[in-house]
């Protein structure tokens, strides 16, 4: 039997991404300093409507969308570029991060004229803000299970159910929901749908779930007898698992999912200062080069979808490995921090770093897909399983 490679090709990208890297530096060196937000660090989790509101003037959110709809019609690299300059200057992005990496594109693919006329140029304007309606209490990452249903009614639909962990729900507008419009909850893939959820709706109650670092950007919402007109159907009935599982390739391998704490190596090289010692430059060394080699498989496959392939294996295998360099990297930078600190100033700022990267760490396990589910679409995908 053979056993299908996995392929991560050398891939640079184009000149005008570099040249629009220099554009967005700059920006964000004259903007950052006069945007007010919540968390120095948090960056995709961060909510600022005002950087938002400013990013968007620029064209760069929806950067790869149609005109027709306020996108700027840019490729899938430079809008990459974007993407790592932002999260390299823990710009604070969590405002319009979900809409415009998932749910834009999917209303783009699968909505309707409306649909599109009504939400898109919002969202490139910065002024339109997504959560995520897919997991539900008791189903972990199985989406086949969810209970949440949504039945016919004239007009609309009717929708009892909850969902968990629906980051920004508190302070978002809308809300994509994966429901079931028809068949059994033994059906499965059947009969599911999604369908968009203005979050004033009423019937809708929103509760804040705490997380370790003391934050709120996760709640439970509960729809009870909630009706959602029938014009809020994304594509067809039924076909929500189409649906839900190509948004989920957006989410899993961007810099996200090597960056989100890129932050607290940057506040590690701060702090070994310019002359770290020959241990300290060696242990540093190792985690940027694991830091690259991650960033490399990244552009490659980036590479690939800007060349229409469905990298889904690799896009798999990114979003692992960089999950477990994450959760490497606060102990790695605390322990080699506390033995090379130049200073115990720097140290006391440094730990406050750490420390919050600690405790945020296991939730990288979880987004787009946790590790288990991802390392079985690996071995399907080299005949393993």
């Amino acid at each position: 039997m053979s056993i299908p490679k996995l392929e991560f090709p050398p891939f640079h990208l184009p000149p005008e991404a570099e040249e629009l890297r220099v554009e967005v530096r700059a920006f964000l060196h004259e903007t950052l300093p006069t945007v007010k937000s919540e968390d120095r660090f948090a960056s995709w989790n961060t909510f600022s409507p005002q950087f938002s509101r400013e990013l968007g003037k620029q064209g760069w959110i929806g950067i790869t969308w149609p005109k027709q709809y306020g996108g700027s019609e840019k490729s899938f690299l430079e809008r990459y570029v974007v993407t790592e300059e932002l999260l390299g200057n823990s710009a604070p992005a969590g405002a319009h991060w979900v809409a415009d990496r998932q749910s834009g594109p999917l209303l783009l693919r699968f909505g309707s004229e409306e649909q599109r006329q009504a939400i898109l140029p919002r969202i490139t304007a910065g002024e339109c803000f997504f959560s995520i309606g897919m997991s539900e209490p008791d189903s972990g990452s199985d989406l086949a299970s969810v209970r949440t249903r949504a039945e016919p009614v004239p007009g609309g639909f009717r929708v009892n159910g909850t969902k968990v962990w629906t980051s920004g729900a508190h302070r978002n507008h809308y809300c994509i929901a994966l429901v079931r419009t028809s068949g059994q909850h033994g059906d499965r893939h059947k009969g599911l749908s999604q369908i968009l959820v203005d979050l004033k709706t009423p019937n809708i109650t929103i509760r804040p779930i705490i997380n370790l670092a003391g934050r709120h950007d996760w709640n439970e919402v509960t729809f009870s007898d909630t009706f959602i007109p029938e014009s809020c159907l994304i594509g067809n009935e039924g076909d929500g698992w189409l649906q839900v599982t190509s948004e989920l390739a957006f989410e899993r391998s961007g810099p996200e999912r090597f960056m989100q704490n890129y932050y607290i190596l940057r506040e590690l090289v701060r702090v070994l200062g310019r002359q770290p010692a020959k241990r300290a430059a060696a242990i540093l060394g190792r985690i940027i080069a694991r830091l690259w080699t991650l960033r490399q498989m990244s552009v490659a496959v980036a590479g690939m979808m800007q060349g229409g392939k469905s990298p889904a294996i690799e896009a798999s295998l990114v979003k692992d490995l960089g999950t477990i360099y994450q959760q490497d990297l606060p102990e790695i930078a605390r322990v080699l921090a506390e033995s090379d600190a130049t200073t115990e100033e720097d140290m006391a700022d440094f730990l406050d770093v750490a420390q919050y990267a600690t405790m945020m760490a296991p939730s990288y396990t979880i987004q787009g897909g946790t590790t288990q589910v991802l390392r079985g679409i690996v071995a399907r995908g080299l005949g393993l399983r």
